[in-house]
């Protein structure tokens, strides 16, 4: 046989030299490099010496047997998917032997076809295995170290996040993290949390507006026995639950004026007051806060108060929309293909730059999380390894939103305008191009040089290859 023609290498373990002789013969028609071995500890030695592709284990052996082979080959088996056999085949036994660590189990007496099917689906989940390998260094290298937590992104105004959320996960400093639903508010909280000297400690998220107000200060601050009717023991509140660690108040926007007065004293004083109790406790609690809401606009209407404000807001952090980072969305879409391939067992390798130009222009008003579940649903609906624009969801054109949203982010001055639009189109034209600046300059209709100094000045990064 050939060395182009060999599959993999295969070890059989098995007590019966008759079946070894067999399953031998027969994946070694199949295209496998078979070895043998007739009990578990035989098997180990060879491990020890060699490196397999595949392992087909017998479960009843004498001196070491299958399920105790399982155990002990863990640290030097490597990837090699193992294939359980046993004459004595049961559910509760192939159970047991997939908690193990065994990728199939197939029972005794059993057809050429049987042995051959499995080996195949096996080879195929290592050749997934590989190319999700291959997909998640290449993301690596993309990345360049841009990333913070769960989060990625190469661009100036996420870089700059990651930057001062690695500085303040140092302290103990309350951070107050502002951007639109969807955005990774809290990513940013738990990635600060498990960077941070409390990180051993709990992280206890809290959705302020999910919350009854009726019940909120309860949740919050715990309650005594008897302290209100169907309170009959006593609660320790969610401060106390995060007591040497984190709490993070996403959407802090929504606590009702009552209790924005006892945050304040917790942040003054470092104490809460269960309900029903007349005395204070001491905590120690780092408290990030979140909110989609600008809590300056709320104070001005009265709906939250001043000095809070200014305790909560030590520590800003502001996490961009995604339209205006949008040099991101090719490196957040490997990243979300990547993710999802592995999820869903699909093997897609990229999108192609029409469906990447067409993501650059959509408004995004879900933020990354809307472009995650685009995605998704595209990778769902996809047939092709290469996503393509007829999978992404058609947003029909609507010129008064556009003027609105670019008003918005303009203020309505002229020049910032001409600036976010020039900045959207050229990257778009570079992502749609597969970063070529000649082929981006002719259909921006611009002089390469006066293309290489917008991008210069607008501080754009992609480079060739950026849409693939």
């Amino acid at each position: 046989m050939s060395e182009q023609q060999i599959t993999g290498r295969l070890l059989i373990i098995d007590d019966e030299q008759n079946m070894r002789h067999m399953l031998k013969i027969m994946t070694e028609g199949a295209g496998y490099s078979a070895v043998t071995a007739e009990d578990g500890l035989k098997a180990l030695a060879l491990l020890k010496e060699n490196e397999f592709d595949f392992i087909l284990c017998d479960v009843k052996m004498p001196n070491m047997n299958g399920m105790d082979f399982l155990q002990a080959s863990a640290a030097c088996r490597g990837d090699a998917p193992v294939i359980m056999m046993s004459a004595y085949g049961t559910i509760d036994l192939a159970l047991e032997a997939m908690k193990g660590g065994a990728y199939d189990f197939i029972s005794k007496p059993f057809k050429v076809d049987e042995v051959v099917m499995a080996l195949r689906k096996a080879r195929e989940r290592e050749n997934l295995r590989r190319e999700n390998q291959h997909l998640r260094n290449r993301l690596r290298h993309l990345e360049g170290g841009s990333r913070f937590a769960g989060m990625i992104g190469k661009s100036e105004p996420m870089r700059a996040v990651f930057g001062l959320a690695e500085k303040v996960a140092r302290y103990s400093t309350t951070v107050l993290i502002t951007g639109e639903s969807g955005t990774g508010k809290e990513l940013v909280a738990r990635g600060i949390h498990f960077a941070s000297p409390r990180r051993a400690r709990p992280l206890v998220p809290v959705n302020c507006g999910g919350i009854p107000a009726t019940l909120l200060e309860s949740e919050l601050f715990g309650h005594l026995k008897g302290a209100f009717t169907g309170a009959d023991r006593s609660h320790k509140g969610l401060f106390e639950e995060a007591a040497g660690g984190t709490i993070f108040l996403d959407e802090v926007g929504e606590l009702p004026l009552a209790l924005q007065v006892k945050i304040l004293r917790v942040l003054q004083e470092g104490e809460i007051r269960p309900v029903g109790s007349t005395e204070t406790r001491k905590v120690d609690v780092r408290i990030i806060a979140a909110t989609a809401r600008n809590l300056e606009e709320e104070i001005s209407r009265g709906l939250f108060r001043e000095d809070l404000f200014y305790r909560l807001n030590v520590m800003p952090i502001h996490l961009p929309a995604l339209r205006e980072h949008p040099e991101d969305i090719p490196l957040l879409c490997r990243y979300f293909i990547e993710r999802f391939n592995e999820q869903l067992g699909m093997s897609v390798k990229g999108i192609s730059a029409g469906a990447m130009a067409k993501l650059i222009e959509l408004p995004w008003p879900g933020n990354v999380r809307e472009l995650e579940n685009i995605i998704e649903r595209a990778m769902v609906l996809s047939e092709a390894e290469i996503l393509g624009p007829e999978v992404l969801p058609d947003y029909p054109d609507n010129p008064d939103d556009c003027l609105v949203r670019l008003a918005g982010q303009s203020g309505f001055s002229l020049k910032k305008a001409k600036k976010i639009w020039e900045r959207k189109l050229i990257t778009g034209a570079l992502l749609a191009t597969g970063g070529n600046r000649s082929r981006a300059a002719e259909m921006l209709e611009l002089s390469f040089p006066s293309l290489l100094g917008k991008i210069k000045a607008y501080g754009i990064k992609i480079k060739k290859g950026e849409a693939s």
